[in-house]
């Protein structure tokens, strides 16, 4: 096959490629295999097909990965639910489209498979918490048309981690939805702008350009990283203290060997005394 080739001049690079890509199969008389790299819009954002290349920031990604792993370390290994992240999702809905969240969490599953796409009628389950963090230039969609189509599939809650775009540095707010009654209401944030994550009985909150979780009681959830540097840490002070007691300890047994040796000496003077002070009173 050969080779998929690039097919925008530079002057328009910027512009044409801002959401991504996908590569479209479409032979040439001489070449039965060209694929040709095509430019992706905003509705292809919406529905993406396998194997489209989205244009996401670094820092989205680093939210995404923290997420995903805050919330599989939470549900999977009690088998409470799968987590998946970034996997495309065919809905059980007559004429509702695939969609691909950055993060949805489905429960009645104990096992993570090898999914590229769910089937929600194949397997017999459907998310009941999905996440999607926005990007300034896609941000509608997960604004209004998700809200509207999750709602429709009957996903339980959908929490919107917004970035506005409106300033350089990166501002978050979170907005959430509850499904009652069949449809989804607004839901509320706590005091201290978090929302409640009801399957992961989590707590998901915001500060500066990132987002962090906390359990029940409020104690902040580190990801991947900072649990490994802590653990880490850790494991260097419990070193560290146990060669500061080691050390102590052979201190104290020298010491305490000193102090035998020099009361040996003592009881031998002492004998020799009382055996020279027998030898006078005899003379």
């Amino acid at each position: 096959m050969t080779q998929p080739q690039r097919d925008a001049s530079p002057e328009h690079e910027e512009d044409i490629w801002r959401y991504g890509w996908r590569y479209v199969h479409r032979p040439l008389p001489l070449d039965a295999e060209h694929y040709e790299r095509v430019p992706l819009s905003l509705q292809d954002v919406l529905h993406p097909e396998l194997g489209d290349c989205i244009v996401h920031s670094d820092r989205h990604e680093t939210d995404r990965m923290y997420l995903t792993q805050t919330l599989r370390a939470q549900l999977e290994p009690s088998g409470l639910a799968v987590v998946l992240s970034d996997v495309r999702i065919v809905w059980d809905v007559p004429k509702l489209r695939y969609h691909s969240p950055d993060l949805m969490v489905i429960p009645g599953l104990s096992m993570r498979q090898n999914w590229s796409s769910f089937a929600v009628a194949q397997e017999g389950v459907r998310p009941a918490l999905i996440i999607e963090l926005t990007s300034p230039e896609t941000r509608r969609n997960d604004l209004y048309d998700k809200v509207l189509h999750y709602e429709q599939a009957g996903v339980d809650q959908y929490v919107i981690v917004d970035d506005p775009g409106r300033t350089a540095s990166r501002q978050l707010r979170l907005i959430g939805y509850r499904m009652l009654d069949g449809s989804y209401q607004p839901q509320p944030l706590d005091a201290q702008k978090r929302i409640w994550l009801y399957v992961a009985n989590l707590w998901l909150g915001t500060r500066g350009d990132r987002v962090v979780c906390y359990d029940a009681s409020g104690n902040e959830l580190g990801d991947y990283v900072d649990v490994v540097q802590e653990a880490a840490a850790a494991t260097a002070r419990a070193t560290q203290e146990a060669e500061a007691r080691a050390e102590a300890e052979a201190r104290a047994a020298e010491a305490e060997a000193r102090a035998a040796t020099a009361e040996a000496r003592a009881a031998r003077l002492a004998a020799r005394l009382r055996a020279l002070g027998m030898e006078e009173a005899e003379e």
